[in-house]
């Protein structure tokens, strides 16, 4: 937002009425948010390659959904293919990058950190990422894998003869491409804060908590991008002590970016979304070894240092809620995918500020009746005596009904005054 923006009533209404939530307060009534994802393209009748090509067109679309639905706080498309199809990004798929048009966002999983791995990344977990890592998991990096070890720039002024190596034409190549990437990665960050100031110019606020650093729990980051899952579950049973030593590493890594980020920038918030950590995915013992000692470590230092983080808690979280009592009371989000969301309220409403409480599937295969009674029972038992805010179970509304949107609305604004 521009220096000179002056804050209406409605944004200080609505900013008001979500801090008060996030800080376990009871606010005048429970806000509602609303993530748009592609239901900006669904709505607006065009591709959903067409929301992330053009982005003036669906900045139209959610400025005018806004205006109709009138939420507390919204996010609108997330995301830009750009960087992955300069970089030949082999993690991710896009609408219009290794799919269709009318395709939706896809994380495509590799092993591209075998088991044999761990001893040079433990050495040196930089110089793995840049000589080994990259060039396995972006295709326009692969002549990366040429360069000297990292660690050798320590030699000072007798290290200048390995630099020779970067004007060879295909590293040469690999960082052009970068540094591509990284312009479009930045022209695309201007945009979004051109779209949030003319979302507050409007009167509507983003979902201020979240919007900072990206980092993921220990576990889920050696998973998700470098073992992947059938690799992170043999590591658990075949070396463990491997793991959690690498766990500790990007634990510090993770910490570092998300304070220097936030010193940066001035954000003090993180996004942890949390994929492996769920009912079903490991049992509880394993859960108490290789998850949560080192999740609760990284929230409880984020919160020690200013930062407030919000946990996106992927999947049924049942049989974990208890462990969640333990993190610092008032000082984190939790976003609730598919978890009984009364249950949520029951164990660990007076820890932490709950976001959710709609399935995705009434909104898109539901009638009214079913939606207005869904939000009239979260209402009256989540969102009593404050810190919750109303959202749906997967932070997005891609195959939702307009209708039934709308009458999940304004049920909010019916049920949920305090």
């Amino acid at each position: 937002m521009s220096p000179e923006f002056v804050p209406s009533p409605e944004f200080l209404a609505r900013t008001k009425r979500v801090q008060d939530a996030v800080e376990l307060k009871q606010p005048d009534r429970i806000p509602i948010n609303l993530g748009f994802g592609y239901f900006l393209a669904e709505y607006g009748g065009i591709t959903r390659q067409e929301q992330h090509d053009d982005p003036e067109k669906t900045q139209k679309i959610l400025e005018e959904l806004l205006l109709k639905l009138e939420p507390d706080m919204a996010m609108g498309a997330w995301g830009t293919p750009e960087p992955s199809k300069i970089l030949g990004d082999q993690m991710t798929k896009w609408p219009g990058y290794r799919l269709g048009p009318q395709g939706s966002f896809q994380f495509d999983e590799h092993e591209f950190m075998k088991a044999e791995d761990y001893d040079a990344f433990l050495n040196d977990p930089s110089d793995f990422a840049i000589r080994k890592y990259l060039p396995r998991a972006f295709k326009e990096l692969e002549a990366l894998a040429m360069l000297p070890p990292m660690g050798m720039a320590l030699y000072g002024y007798y290290n200048t003869v390995n630099i020779g190596a970067l004007t060879l034409p295909p590293i040469v190549a690999a960082f052009q491409k970068i540094a591509q990437a990284a312009q479009a990665q930045a022209e695309f960050t201007a945009w979004q804060m051109e779209s949030a100031g003319r979302m507050a110019a409007l009167g509507f606020p983003g979902p201020t908590f979240i919007i900072g650093s990206l980092i993921e729990a220990p576990f889920d980051f050696m998973s998700d991008t470098l073992r992947g899952m059938r690799g992170i579950f043999l590591d658990m049973l075949r070396i463990p002590d491997k793991l959690l030593e690498a766990e500790q590493r990007v634990l510090k890594i993770q910490l570092e970016h998300a304070l220097s980020f936030a010193a940066a920038t001035g954000l003090k918030a993180a996004f942890i979304p949390l994929h492996r950590g769920s009912d079903g995915f490991m049992s509880l013992k394993h859960f108490e070894k290789f998850y949560w000692p080192q999740l609760k470590e990284m929230i409880v230092r984020l919160v020690e240092a200013g930062i407030t983080p919000s946990m996106y808690y992927e999947g049924v979280w049942d049989d974990r809620l208890e462990y969640l009592t333990e993190l610092p009371k008032g000082k984190t989000v939790g976003f609730f995918q598919d978890s009984n969301i009364f249950k949520v309220k029951e164990v660990v409403g007076d820890t932490l500020c709950i976001v959710g409480g709609m399935p995705n599937s009434l909104l898109v295969g539901g009638t009214v009746e079913q939606v207005r009674q869904r939000t009239k029972e979260v209402c009256e038992c989540v969102g009593k005596g404050g810190g919750f805010i109303m959202g749906t179970g997967v932070l997005e509304l891609e195959g939702s009904k307009m209708e039934l949107v709308e009458a999940w609305v304004q049920a909010t604004r019916e049920f949920g005054v305090y």
